[in-house]
């Protein structure tokens, strides 16, 4: 399979069977509360051999497994549990670790970024406002340094969340603005493009071009649709944007199928639609083997 036909999931979530018995409540309230929301139905028991399956069925060839969660201190047991399916599997799996936002140290979250990269995993990926924090908080810089030491790209969640507890101000994406400047050689993940406000996020990734934007957890159909809030996205990424763009699906809130299906029905150019399926993807891939 070419570059140019291989689609890449940038960004999926551990399927529940490989979580520690001790942290799967923790995800099943939020996941709960989504589907309450999004009216997605997503299936919180997904397991490995349906997410390979699904991969199978949606012609997904790789896909980038994030330790995310919203609540308790799981990280250092998921970055495990993902560097162990990464293992298992590195054809078809790549992975995000995660630092520890409960009870939040320092010193412990520098660490944890470091055993990430030990690990041989890709990138971090965390959510502040999960933890009220916002994305530019200064507590989380010397974790923002370590990655950028480690070149490895740091995901947060931008945009609205749909915690009846948490404030989506936090999740600014002129936040990740901030981080960009102060840290100019970090590549920042931008997870669900940072809808509503998706002027700002635009611009901030026209200023910086190591902001990346990711489209998991929604679907594709609403960003080439008026009326949305996307047109200022389907605008740029169609032209000036192309490379900063990345497919993912937050699997298993959204199927697979359906995002690829929305994404090439979109009238993108087809060196965009290439970028944003797997090219761009494939060059983060590149940057963290060499």
């Amino acid at each position: 399979m070419t570059t140019e036909h291989r689609v890449i999931d940038a960004r999926v979530r551990l399927p529940l069977e490989r979580w520690p018995e001790q942290f799967r409540s923790l995800r099943e309230e939020y996941v709960t509360q989504y589907d309450r929301v999004l009216h997605l139905s997503a299936n919180r028991e997904r397991s490995v051999d349906l997410l390979k399956e699904d991969m199978s069925n949606a012609g997904v060839s790789h896909a980038i497994v994030h330790a995310e969660h919203e609540m308790g201190d799981a990280a250092d047991a998921l970055t495990e549990a993902v560097a162990q399916l990464v293992a298992s599997d590195p054809d078809r799996f790549s992975g995000f670790g995660s630092i520890s936002l409960e009870h939040f140290q320092i010193k412990r979250a520098v660490r944890q970024v470091q055993r990430i990269h030990d690990l041989g995993l890709i990138g971090v990926c965390f959510q502040p406002s999960f933890a009220g924090m916002a994305i530019d908080d200064r507590r989380l810089y010397p974790v923002y340094l370590r990655a950028m030491e480690l070149e490895l790209p740091v995901a947060v969640h931008t945009g609205i969340n749909y915690s009846t507890s948490h404030p989506i101000v936090n999740d600014h994406p002129l936040m990740v603005d901030q981080v960009a400047c102060d840290f100019p050689d970090l590549t920042v993940i931008a997870c669900h493009a940072g809808w509503p406000w998706v002027p700002e996020m635009v611009a901030v990734a026209c200023k910086h071009p190591k902001v990346l934007m990711e489209f998991g957890g929604l679907a594709p159909k609403y960003v080439g649709e008026t009326g949305t809030g996307w047109e200022v996205m389907h605008r740029f990424m169609n032209s000036v944007l192309q490379k900063q763009v990345l497919f993912g699906t937050d699997w298993p809130v959204f199927p697979m199928g359906r995002a690829v299906s929305e994404w090439r029905a979109m009238d993108l150019k087809p060196q965009v639609l290439t970028a944003l399926l797997g090219g761009n993807a494939e060059e983060l891939l590149m940057r963290s083997r060499s």
